[in-house]
Formats: C-alpha cells, sequence, structure tokens
C-alpha cells in the first residue's frame, strides 16, 4: 500500500481500522447468509465504496480498484474535450441545474462530498443516453466569507498574475455508448482583457473572460440508466496534494487525480452541487415520462454539522427536465442533504 509522507501514520491507522471494518463485514455475511445475503453483501460494498473515498490515490493519474481491494492500480488515462457552460445569472428556468439546483453548504471548508441517487424508480431511459454526473464546487474568488469570517483565498490568482480571479472545479462523469469517464474539469474566470494561461482554453461570453482545462480521464464501463442507484461520484481536496473524482459501480471503482495547485480549490471550497444533467454545452438531460429521483450529497468539514441545504444555489450551465422537491439535511458521522426530483 503506499503511503502519503506527511500523514503516512494516519493513514495506516485508518487503512487498519477499515480493514477490520471489512473483515467483520465477512464474518458477518457468514454468519448472516442464510439469511439475508443481499443485505449483507450491500453493506460490505457500503463500506467499501467509503473506504475508497477516503483513501484516494496518492500519485497523479488514473486508476481502478476491485471490491475487496482496498489497492488502487494504475489505468490508462486518455484525454477528453469536454466542456461545460458555467451557468449565467438571471436564468429562471423551472427544471434542475443551470443554477436553479440545491448546494450543500458547510461551516467549514469542505474536503470531500459524495454524490448518489439512493433510490430511483421509473428511470428507464435518457435521450440518446447522453448526460454527465458533476459534482461542482462554488465559484469562489479573492474572498469568501465562512462562518462570517473571510478564508484565505486560492494562491492561484497572484500565482498566475492575474490581479483577480474566480475559481470553479467540477468533478465529472461523462456518459458514452461503450465506455463512459471519468475526469475533472478546472475553471478560472479572470479579468477583462486578461489572457488565459498556456494549456488552457479560452471561453468567452459578455458576462465573464473564461479559462478551462481538464485533467486527464480514465474509460469507465457504460451502465444502463436503470442501474443508477448503484453507482456514486466522490469528490476529494487537499491542500499542497492532490485533487480526486472517484467514480463507484458496484463492484468497481475509477479514479483521477490531479494536483490541488491547478487550481488551489482546498482553500475557497464550501458549497457543492451534485447531480445528473446534460452532457456539456449547456444541454439538457431528459429522462423518460414517470422518472422520479432521490439525491443524496454527502459532505465532508471535519465536523458533524447539518450542512445548509442553499435554494437556486447550483453552479453548472447543464440541465435535466426533472423538477426538484423538498430538500432535507441531517449532521452526524456522514452529513448530507438530500431531495427528490422528478417529472
Amino acid at each position: 500500500m503506499q503511503s502519503r509522507n506527511t500523514s503516512g501514520i494516519g493513514r495506516a491507522a485508518k487503512l487498519i481500522s477499515i480493514v477490520g471494518l471489512l473483515g467483520a463485514a465477512s464474518q458477518v455475511s457468514v454468519a448472516a447468509s442464510i439469511y439475508d445475503v443481499d443485505a449483507v453483501q450491500a453493506r460490505a460494498l457500503e463500506a467499501w465504496h467509503e473506504t475508497m473515498r477516503q483513501l484516494p490515490p496518492l500519485t497523479e493519474g488514473c486508476f481502478h480498484a476491485t471490491f475487496p481491494s482496498l489497492i488502487w492500480q494504475k489505468a490508462e488515462c486518455g484525454t477528453t474535450d469536454y466542456r461545460s457552460t458555467p451557468p449565467i445569472a438571471g436564468n429562471a428556468v423551472a427544471t434542475t441545474g443551470d443554477g436553479n439546483d440545491y448546494a450543500a453548504a458547510t461551516a467549514h471548508l469542505t474536503g470531500s462530498a459524495t454524490g448518489s441517487f439512493p433510490v430511483a424508480t421509473g428511470v428507464t431511459s435518457i435521450s440518446n443516453n447522453s448526460y454527465t454526473m458533476q459534482l461542482n464546487t462554488n465559484l469562489a474568488g479573492p474572498i469568501v466569507i465562512i462562518g462570517g469570517n473571510s478564508s484565505p483565498a486560492s494562491p492561484v490568482c497572484k500565482r498566475d498574475g492575474y490581479t483577480s480571479c474566480d475559481v470553479w472545479e467540477q468533478f465529472i462523469y461523462e456518459s458514452g455508448s461503450r465506455n463512459g469517464a471519468a475526469f475533472i474539469q478546472n475553471w478560472m474566470f479572470i479579468p477583462t482583457g486578461a489572457r488565459c494561461l498556456k494549456g488552457w482554453f479560452t471561453y468567452n461570453t459578455s458576462q465573464y473572460n473564461g479559462c478551462y482545462r481538464n485533467s486527464r480521464s480514465v474509460s469507465v464501463p457504460s451502465f444502463s440508466p436503470t442501474q443508477l442507484a448503484n453507482v456514486k461520484l466522490a469528490a476529494t481536496v487537499a491542500k499542497r496534494g492532490n485533487d480526486t473524482v472517484t467514480f463507484t459501480n458496484g463492484t468497481d471503482a475509477y479514479a483521477v487525480s490531479e494536483k490541488d495547485g491547478v487550481l488551489g480549490v482546498s482553500y475557497v471550497w464550501n458549497q457543492s452541487e451534485f447531480n445528473l444533467v446534460g452532457d456539456g454545452g449547456g444541454s439538457q438531460a431528459k429522462f423518460n415520462s414517470g422518472s422520479s429521483l432521490t439525491v443524496n450529497l454527502q459532505v465532508n468539514d471535519g465536523s458533524t454539522n447539518a450542512p445548509g441545504c442553499l435554494a437556486n444555489a447550483g453552479t453548472t450551465g447543464e440541465t435535466n427536465n426533472l423538477n426538484l422537491g423538498p430538500c432535507s439535511v441531517a449532521g452526524g458521522a456522514s452529513p448530507y442533504i438530500q431531495f427528490t426530483e422528478s417529472n
């Protein structure tokens, strides 16, 4: 198992604890096999999913792991030309996304988040099987107010020579006909007249001067929309470490890591959005009539406090054709917001 130089002991202790949990789950499985094998297997997979999120790869690149292994194996990296459309203020559409989604707000800086669809009913198709699952940070500028206090700004603005800028990070799963892909999309919104850095693409509108850059991508086998309840998308950030997107589907986990210094979002992340929306370019994911999803977004800021659920606070420019239901929140070991959406 790899070890992080700055926290190897703590990571090892966590690993030992998790191995114990998985071992206990296996023993319970033997004892309860004649009663409820499926339930025990589901609990074991749930523990494994959480483990892989808490122990992201220690190096940059693309990775794959298979249950019950806790070791990330190197996977082949690819590239993607995907581009989201950032939200444009003033759009008042009723459907989910495009700034109208809920966001989970933490009192302290968010270190990780996990999005899932614990209940999906009536879903049989999504138009053209073309969509993304997005877990997005807030758009954060030079000063971010958290708990009444100003937090440090992302250091990349000054480092890269901008007098001011906003940063926005998207952790994405994109569908495909044969294979999907998981990757990170990075955005910087810079002053009018300023130029994007080498290696960044330019995307400007009358409202902003934008630069975007994708991480490498890892190929992920595609799955049917009827299996949405089986998948999860997680994001983890670390100052002076790596940012990681992790996609899990049943017994498989896929991850892509890049340096947090690309955006420095770990200094400013305190709101999160998760949903299934269109496949970039401001598009819409269209569910079949009668679809209903329960959306769960777990966020971690080092406390057990329940996050706030902010209405009309999403940051994606893509949408779906579902309408939001009420939002609930809970604290504890795994604080979360949860809401329904349906058509």
